[in-house]
Order: structure tokens, then sequence, then C-alpha cells
């Protein structure tokens, strides 16, 4: 896959199981989120590099390969930072795997069979940032997904920062150091239980002393180490575990399988009075192995 350059713009090639617009309108399932805008097909985000954050508005042409434009005076200082860019942005867009197998898959499947032909093209939109990732799984836990956001932008107008371009103002998610120093009184303010305070504090800790990153869970050996690791944490249970394996490190084995949105999916797609028990998805789940976190992504579109 190639990348031009070109002043302050980048075409980025994409891989042929690709359709922008669906994933565009994953994206636009929320009027409150954050991190990103979405306007005229296009989205515009703020991305968080180690020593600067361009802003990219991100568009399709007509073969769905990704025009990076870059706002303001954001444009990268040196290629390295290009490069950095188009790493984050092909992470976001889970640009690298190769979706044949599981469309193959899913062909003969008869809950995934119309979901792939109804959303064909749609990624697993990542959380490229392991904490970023950790801390929406924490804020998510028994909440609706309305107030998970509601809570998200407090945190982040809180502690995050803004970054003023053209008249607007992005926001970059708070990293792992910034919310370390804080105590659950901090935290609280945002009207987040004391739990889900201490929680985030506790995995901000871990992370910002080098306890625990992305490199380390990759270098488990396998999925199934990723997710003991992540569980042996504090506030973090199987559900949030397998969330972040599937969104953050890419592992297309994660099964967030207590998943209440995707127990409703199924019933959806079945036609049935009642959510499937899990003995009953378990067996579902037979044909999907090594392609659960993407049998799941595409069962929770119907949600949206």
């Amino acid at each position: 896959m190639t990348m031009e350059h070109k002043e302050n713009r980048t075409r980025l090639e994409v891989p042929k199981e690709f359709n922008f617009n669906e994933n565009l309108n994953y994206l636009s399932r929320t009027t409150n989120e954050c991190l990103y805008e979405i306007q005229q097909h296009k989205v515009c985000k703020a991305i968080p590099l180690e020593h600067s954050s361009p802003i990219v508005e991100i568009s399709a042409n007509e073969d769905q390969s990704l025009n990076i434009v870059y706002l303001g005076n954001t444009v990268p200082r040196n290629p390295e930072e290009h490069r950095a860019v188009e790493h984050y942005v092909r992470d976001w867009f889970d640009l690298d795997t190769d979706l044949a197998p599981f469309y193959a898959l899913a062909q003969n499947d008869p809950l995934l069979q119309h979901a792939v032909q109804s959303f064909s093209g749609l990624r697993i939109i990542g959380i490229p940032d392991l904490f970023e990732a950790l801390s929406w799984g924490i804020i998510g836990q028994q909440i609706n997904l309305a107030f998970a956001y509601t809570l998200k932008r407090r945190l982040v107008e809180h502690f995050g920062k803004p970054i003023t371009c053209d008249g607007n103002t992005y926001w970059i998610y708070p990293t792992a150091h910034d919310i370390a120093s804080l105590t659950v009184q901090d935290l609280q303010q945002l009207r987040m239980t004391e739990r889900k305070c201490e929680y985030l504090i506790h995995t901000a800790q871990l992370i910002a002393d080098k306890r625990l990153s992305k490199e380390m869970l990759l270098a488990a050996g396998d999925f199934k180490q990723a997710e003991l690791m992540l569980t042996q944490i504090r506030g973090i249970g199987p559900w949030t575990a397998n969330y972040v394996l599937m969104r953050c490190l890419r592992m297309p084995s994660a099964f967030p399988i207590d998943d209440v949105g995707l127990h409703n999916a199924i019933r959806h797609r079945l036609g049935s009075d009642r959510k499937p028990t899990k003995s009953e998805l378990r067996e579902m789940s037979e044909k999907w192995s090594g392609w659960e976190a993407y049998a799941t992504f595409y069962l929770w579109r119907y949600l949206y």
C-alpha cells in the first residue's frame, strides 16, 4: 500500500474490502463525540503524536483511497511525523487487516451473511491509544452509551488538550500521565462513580509507570495471555479486556461474549423473543473461530 505526499495533503491507498461511507456511518452513531467531527462526508480529527498534534481532514476518492488534508498550519515538520500520521490513520481504520477470509466465512453463516452484505467495507474502527481504549471501556461499564459519551466528553474537556485551528477547537484525549496524578475527588466532579475514578487512576498509573503497554500485551504470546494480563488489573473484567483487545490490540479472536448489545443484535437478527444463552452463543460462534471480533462488530452495527 502506498502513500503519496503533496504539500499539505496525502493520498493513502486502501484494501479492496474498504468502504469509507460505511465507516463514516459508524463514526456518525452519536452526536456527542468530542474527538472528531464529521461534515460533508469528511471527518476531522487532531492526531496525537509524540511532539505535535496535526489536524487532519479525511475524505475518500472514487476508488475509496483516502485523502488526508492537513488543516491550518499543522502540516508535519518531517517525514517521521508524516509516517506517524499514516500509521495512526491506518490503525484507526484497520486498513492492514485482510477481510477476505472473514467475508468468505460469513457467506455461509446465517447470522453474518446479511451483515457482511449490508455493511460491506466496514472495518473495526480502532482506538489506537491503550489508555484511551481502557478508560473508554471502564467509563462504559454498566451505563448506557449516551451517558458514556457524556462522561467521556467531561473527561476530555476537563483534562484533555484543546487545539484551536481555523476558529475550531479540536481535542486530544488526556494521556495516562495526565490522569495518573489526579485524586478520586478530581475525577468525581465529572459525576463518575468513586469506583470508576479509582479504576481510571490506577490504570493510568500502570501505563505512566511503564508497567503496562501495548507492546507488553502484543508480546504476551497469544490472545488468552493478553486477556489474562488485562483481567488481573482492578476494574478490568472480561468484557473490558476483550473490548480493548478488539479495538486497540487488533486481536481478531477477541470476543466480548457477555456484551448486551451483541445479545440484542442476535435476538433482532433471529427474530427471537429472548436473548441467546451463553451456551447458544458459544455454539453459534464456533464457526467464527479467529474472527470473533469482526463478527461481533458487524452484528453490533445493527444497533445503530
